[in-house]
């Protein structure tokens, strides 16, 4: 049995009653045997290897529910428009010029940040094309991963014809790529259903996503009411606004992840409720694209669950979940009051509301005896954390991601004292910086 107990910390469980102790978490074949103070006096923690947590926290890894692992390239290159132009004039045409060694190069500059901040699992939806490329790539690196190929077979002008694939091929390789990995013995690689958006797809997709969910059962990621304009254009050609048309198509059940959610009205609100379907929060990328603030707390009042992504590095530009967890709670300081969505219930969203939109909360998203052992060590040392009190808003509005000590996954060490043990940086950020060029070249932008 192998066996590794990180110890000599603050044990921020987030369980169910959310739990602080101190001492450590002691793992085993991939699984917590022990948490606080037990964890040292366990049997098996006498011959475990030992991460020193330095009196930092140590917590679930996080959950980040909304990226898009393709765009990294994209960095910088969509600044400073609105969502419907930022998508046809820079990211599609971007999107259409990938290749699988750049898609590759991509993941795995992704994954180097996500990892180095303490995400250690995303949802992830990827371009139309080539996403074995980035599940290939995703897998070598250790991080959990539930991703999809786009689907989009809506033939537009602004669309380039490379991510235009008709539903029943489209669909049929998404299942490919799930019955690729399904049976992989770690489990850490998952497939979604991720039809982008009502305007790129013909109902006849979405009402076939459905259907395939259902009987594969699968998860679907997709984005709604992110934009007032692009659900005054839903409005136009369905008659329906954005939930409301997606509920008609059968995707409204526990099943479906929608990405921002921004605008919806009392009716959708309630539609989203009562089918259990789970919202993927992005608030830097809501702002930076000016698309507008979620009613977070509303939401999470009627018991909807809501989760954090960064979106993708194109519209967010960096990947970090301390970024979205200091944005969310203090744009909602702004739009209603300080306190309408504490910290902790912030740092809730962040892992256990993350475990929950993805079917994994008997698994992940909480330090407990019997679950996976994905767990981070941050550190509160710095001047910026101290003195450290309160460990929920030690992490919400002190931390940033450079102070992620340790980070481990299925019991595996991807970061130890701040370096990565998958990923050579030096190496990814190269291979980064020289497929960009290729691909900005390629898209002729």
């Amino acid at each position: 049995m192998s066996s590794l107990l990180i110890r000599n910390g603050t044990v921020v469980t987030l369980d169910d009653a959310f739990t602080i102790v101190e001492g450590g978490v002691l793992v085993c074949d991939g699984r917590l045997a022990a948490v606080g103070a037990e964890a040292d006096r366990h049997p098996d923690a006498a011959g475990a290897r030992v991460l020193d947590a330095a009196g930092g926290l140590i917590l679930p890894g996080f959950v980040q529910t909304h990226v898009h692992l393709c765009q990294t390239l994209f960095r910088g290159m969509a600044d400073d428009l609105p969502l419907l132009r930022w998508l046809a004039e820079r990211v599609w045409p971007l999107e259409a010029a990938h290749s699988p060694a750049t898609l590759a190069a991509s993941a795995r500059l992704a994954c180097a940040e996500l990892l180095l901040g303490g995400t250690t699992t995303v949802l992830t939806m990827e371009t139309v094309h080539d996403t074995d490329a980035v599940a290939d790539a995703v897998a070598a690196t250790g991080l959990r991963a539930v991703l999809g190929p786009c689907l989009m077979d809506r033939r537009e002008p602004h669309i380039p014809p490379r991510l235009w694939k008709d539903g029943p091929d489209a669909i049929g390789e998404a299942l490919a790529l799930h019955r690729a990995w399904r049976d992989h013995a770690d489990g850490r690689i998952r497939v979604a259903l991720a039809p982008r958006f009502a305007l790129s797809c013909s109902r006849g997709l979405l009402e076939a996503v459905a259907a395939t969910a259902d009987d594969e059962g699968l998860l679907v990621h997709t984005h709604s009411s992110e934009q007032r304009d692009e659900v005054a254009a839903v409005v136009a050609e369905t008659g329906l606004r954005n939930m409301a048309y997606l509920a008609a198509t059968g995707l409204a059940s526990p099943r479906l992840c929608t990405a921002h959610a921004i605008w919806l009205d009392e009716h959708e609100m309630d539609l989203v409720a009562g089918h259990d379907v789970k919202v993927l929060h992005c608030p830097t990328s809501n702002f930076k694209l000016g698309s507008g603030m979620a009613h977070v707390p509303e939401m999470r009042a009627r018991g909807i669950t809501v989760s954090l992504g960064a979106d993708g590095a194109a519209c967010s530009n960096r990947l970090d979940m301390f970024d979205e967890m200091r944005l969310a709670a203090t744009m909602q300081a702004v739009r209603l009051a300080p306190g309408a969505l504490p910290a902790r219930e912030v740092v809730w969203m962040a892992t256990r509301g993350g475990s929950r939109t993805l079917g994994l909360d008997a698994e992940i998203g909480s330090l407990e005896p019997g679950k996976r052992a994905d767990v981070i060590v941050v550190d509160r040392g710095g001047p910026h954390a101290t003195p450290a009190g309160d460990p929920y808003s030690t992490l919400v509005y002190s931390a940033r991601a450079t102070d992620v000590r340790h980070v481990v996954v299925d019991g595996t060490p991807l970061v130890e004292d701040f370096a990565l043990t998958t990923l050579d940086v030096d190496e990814v950020t190269a291979s980064a910086r020289e497929a960009a060029r290729t691909l900005v070249a390629r898209a002729g932008l």
